[in-house]
């Protein structure tokens, strides 16, 4: 696996331009499984946690980007495998659970798996409400979870915008949350919602970005078809 080279040999180069820094550092295990959850506002977000975080982070990644055809498909699916990166279909249900498994099976050998708890990026900045993916492996594996503020990588890649352009960035690991090893069977709704909460509450006080009790994927659509709105309206009458 090609983690550890691309963190040494292009980190420096990403640190030139994202100029991060890290607070808490103290906070991440040195050892055994444990989850990172954090916040996302950008797609840099990916390069800024494994720069910051000591130990390697594995991410779950859009099945598309492992189901490319031809040469560039091949390429695509053998650096995103290289650096720590696995598939998860994000239509839910069934389609999801072997991403799921697999991530308990990489906490479960004792390393550390990142996830964004929104489930994608805000759209505008502020904090939306976690899924509780998180927390239900937290829960069946009884593995700490990391809550992790990253700051400032929005005003460094707009959405839409493919090169990042160059500032400052942070990102900030609060205290683990212990979390007791439950049974799959026994793990109640009230649970996951309760943990993921707690965890958001922590992003929220570490980020300072504003909640939004709402789910990031339904504001986008609602975004979306706002502007869809606006546009057809725009449109000379015939």
């Amino acid at each position: 696996m090609l983690y550890w080279f691309f963190v040494k040999t292009l980190g420096p180069i990403a640190r030139r331009r994202f100029n991060p820094t890290a607070e808490g550092l103290e906070h991440i295990p040195h050892e055994g499984g444990a989850i990172i959850a954090a916040n996302h506002l950008a797609v840099i977000d990916d390069a800024l946690l494994p720069m910051t975080c000591p130990r390697m982070i594995h991410f779950m990644g859009k099945a598309e980007y492992f189901e490319g055809k031809g040469l560039k498909g091949r390429f695509k699916k053998w650096w995103f495998t290289s650096v720590g990166v696995f598939p998860v279909d994000r239509s839910g249900g069934s389609k999801s659970l072997g991403a799921l498994e697999h991530a308990r099976e990489i906490i479960e050998n004792g390393e550390l798996f990142g996830i964004h708890i929104e489930g994608t990026r805000s759209p505008d900045g502020r904090l939306y409400k976690g899924h509780t993916g998180a927390a239900r492996l937290a829960l069946e594996t009884g593995c700490p979870i990391v809550p992790a503020a990253i700051i400032g990588s929005r005003e460094l890649q707009r959405p839409g915008q493919v090169i990042p352009g160059k500032g400052s960035s942070k990102v900030v690991y609060g205290e683990p949350i212990a979390v007791e090893k439950t049974p799959a069977d026994e793990v109640t709704h009230e649970q996951l919602r309760g943990l993921t909460d707690e965890v958001t509450r922590r992003i929220e006080a570490m980020s300072g970005q504003e909640y939004v009790p709402e789910y990031a994927q339904v504001v986008k659509k609602q975004m979306q078809q706002e502007q869809a709105a606006i546009d057809e309206a725009a449109q000379p009458a015939r």
